[in-house]
C-alpha cells in the first residue's frame, strides 16, 4: 500500500483522534496568549515534527497558506495578525503547543498519547510509519 495520504481511508480516524485531543485540552485551559509564538519556529527555537498521515490530512483540510515557505522558519498558514489559518487541519504538534507555562509539563504526554493512536491509524492502514 502507497505511504501517500489516503482520505478515504484514514481521514474520519484521525479526524477523531484531534477531537478527542482538543476536548481533553479543552478540559485542560491552557492560556492561549495569540502571541504566535507557536507558529515562529527557529525564532521560538522549536521544530514542528509531523507523520506523513498528518501532512496529507493538513493539505486535504487547510486552505492554501497565506504566507510563502521560508525553510521552515515560520509556518506558512499563520497570518499577519498571528492566528492560524489552517485550524482544522493543523497536525497534532501544533494542538498540543502553548505559551502557557502551566500547560509546558502536560504537552509531552498528551504528544506521546495520541502519536501512538496516530501511529496506530497509519500502521494497520498498512503505511509505513515516518
Amino acid at each position: 500500500m502507497s505511504d501517500v495520504y489516503d482520505p478515504i481511508e484514514s481521514r474520519e480516524e484521525l479526524r477523531r483522534v484531534y477531537e478527542d485531543l482538543d476536548a481533553e485540552i479543552a478540559r485542560l485551559a491552557p492560556r492561549c496568549e495569540l502571541s504566535g509564538r507557536c507558529c515562529r519556529f527557529k525564532e521560538y527555537d522549536h521544530t514542528l515534527f509531523l507523520s506523513t498521515i498528518e501532512a496529507g490530512f493538513l493539505l486535504s483540510e487547510a486552505p492554501s497558506p497565506v504566507s510563502d515557505l521560508d525553510d521552515g522558519a515560520t509556518c506558512p498558514w499563520q497570518d499577519d495578525s498571528g492566528r492560524c489559518q489552517a485550524r482544522e487541519g493543523r497536525p497534532l504538534g501544533c494542538r498540543v503547543y502553548f505559551c502557557d507555562p502551566e500547560h509546558a509539563e502536560r504537552a509531552p504526554e498528551l504528544s506521546e498519547r495520541y502519536l501512538a493512536r496516530i501511529k496506530s491509524i497509519t500502521v494497520r492502514s498498512g503505511r509505513s510509519w515516518n
